[in-house]
């Protein structure tokens, strides 16, 4: 690789990075001005995309017509941290993001996501967590679209790591589809550990729903497994069989 190839790379790294935080700036605009969720949501998701627009950033979302018309709840594999940017930006904007509860600490962080409707789970303190957990079941019965990451985080090796039960807890007490979305690219893209995004064509399969009549769904470590193994097939990636939380050099999204 020679020297201009490599200036162009930063040059290329740098540009992302500005188109992020013009995101950003739109989205606290967003946030700060504009009333009503469902409206600061499909702005939000707008928002996200410039992320990915003004780069040149080429995102393919297959299979957005296996979304469930009612009410469902997305999980997803986890690989560095554009994944939440991206489905944020090309999922519809009902679905309200599961974030790890440790975000309410950075506070612009916090502000952006809960008036984008996002909902925070602690993973640390147990009483704040069961107290969490039960706020986002309460949310899958009344009919609440949720997406997230039951991973829980990211790390630098490629693989699948097991999937915490939680999101598929709301979803059987909530009688819900869960719906699998394969995530590719976004680790070599913007991998834990590495400062400037490389560029590459990114790619999300939302794979068929798993439905409340699927045998599967009367344990929710079943289910869980269950789209954590359709994924799998869809990545060319290994299954870990540590949790994240065991593994060496983990990396918080």
């Amino acid at each position: 690789m020679n020297w201009v190839t490599i200036g162009l790379q930063i040059i290329w790294g740098l540009f992302a990075w500005l188109s992020f935080v013009v995101a950003v700036i739109c989205a606290l605009l967003i946030a700060i001005l504009v009333p009503g969720k469902e409206r600061r949501q499909r702005l939000a998701a707008l928002a996200c995309r410039v992320v990915f627009v003004l780069p040149r950033i080429e995102v393919s979302a297959v299979g957005l017509e296996r979304l469930p018309a009612e009410s469902c709840v997305v999980v997803a594999n986890h690989a560095s941290y554009i994944d939440g940017v991206l489905l944020k930006g090309y999922l519809p904007s009902r679905f309200n993001f599961v974030i790890k509860g440790e975000m309410r600490n950075i506070p612009i962080a916090h502000f952006l996501l809960r008036r984008a409707g996002a909902r925070f789970v602690a993973r640390d303190q147990h009483a704040a967590s069961a107290r969490d957990a039960r706020q986002i079941v309460k949310a899958a019965q009344v009919g609440e679209s949720l997406a997230l990451f039951p991973e829980g985080t990211f790390r630098a090796e490629p693989g699948v790591g097991r999937f915490r039960p939680g999101a598929f807890v709301a979803a059987v007490r909530g009688n819900m589809p869960v719906v699998p979305v394969a995530i590719s690219g976004t680790r070599y893209m913007l991998p834990a550990g590495r400062l400037l995004p490389r560029r590459i064509a990114l790619r999300f399969e939302v794979l068929p729903a798993i439905r409340p009549n699927d045998p599967h769904f009367s344990d929710s470590r079943a289910l869980a497994e269950t789209a954590r193994r359709r994924i799998l097939e869809v990545l060319d990636e290994p299954a870990l069989s540590a949790g994240p939380e065991d593994s060496a050099g983990a990396a918080s999204n």
